[in-house]
């Protein structure tokens, strides 16, 4: 697997980078085209316009979905307008997973008709802790967050890039508090690519993010090998987060920056 950072931003997109949303690569055979497989995680603002950059969206195999907040999902709109009204010809309708309904986000979103079914841009699958299924050579599970709405973790299994032969795990933590659920969705993953938006003694609400000391606690209980830390806002200073996992991890602990890539 190959992960690029589309964009990171916490909350909205920032000065140097959209908010949340991610590209997750695999060689492998998708139903038969010869071709590598593609998702993405999460879909925020900027990010449509970012992902023309790395891959042609019609050559996307699903879309996934922690949850539907804005910052998360708002671009979804561009990919609706781009799959419908693309002029080189009829592009593909996509996997869209994701807690709560999809299709209900989508109308909010675009103010459509609300009769609209999206049915030629989308495959809508709404998706609940214990679900799994198959991207391609993926295989992805779903596990419960800690955040203000419904809201998923992912755990996606695929042939790894750095190590040819071998199998890979990256856990994608969306939104989310240090939770049991977290810890069993991260274990043993050769990358955790977690949250860490708020800043100990700052931020002391529970229940909606991680500090960068919490990322360290859940990459420590977890046993992963490499922290990712992602969602930070413009506000968030990255130095102060990752000394802060750092004082909870031993392993590599790193703040991504927007068109990073990372072999897994």
């Amino acid at each position: 697997m190959k992960l690029t950072i589309i964009g990171c931003s916490g909350s909205m997109s920032g000065p140097e980078s959209p908010a949340s949303g991610y590209l997750v690569e695999a060689t492998g055979n998708d139903a038969g085209t010869g071709r590598d497989v593609a998702l993405t995680l999460d879909f925020g603002p900027g990010v449509m316009g970012k992902l023309l950059a790395y891959r042609d969206p019609a050559l996307l195999d699903a879309m996934l979905f922690s949850h539907l907040h804005a910052d998360h999902c708002a671009d979804l709109v561009g990919m609706q307008v781009y799959r419908r009204w693309y002029p080189g010809g009829e592009v593909p309708r996509v996997p869209l997973y994701s807690p709560q309904d999809g299709r209900r986000r989508l109308i909010q979103l675009a103010d459509d008709d609300p009769t609209d079914t999206y049915e030629d841009e989308f495959d809508f699958h709404h998706v609940n802790p214990g679900d799994s299924f198959e991207v391609g050579p993926l295989h992805v599970e779903a596990f419960a967050a800690n955040h203000t709405v419904e809201a998923l973790c992912y755990r996606i299994t695929g042939p790894s890039d750095a190590r040819p032969g071998e199998q890979a795990t990256l856990t994608f933590t969306g939104d989310t508090d240090y939770a049991p659920s977290v810890v069993e969705a991260a274990r043993g993953a050769d990358t955790l690519l977690s949250e860490a938006a708020f800043e100990e003694g700052r931020d002391t609400v529970r229940g909606v993010h991680m500090t960068g000391k919490r990322a360290g606690e859940l990459a420590r209980s977890a046993g992963v090998r490499d922290l990712l830390l992602t969602h930070l806002q413009p506000w968030t200073d990255p130095d102060e987060v990752v000394t802060e996992a750092r004082g909870a991890f031993s392993g590599r602990v790193t703040a991504v920056r927007a068109g990073q890539t990372y072999r897994i």
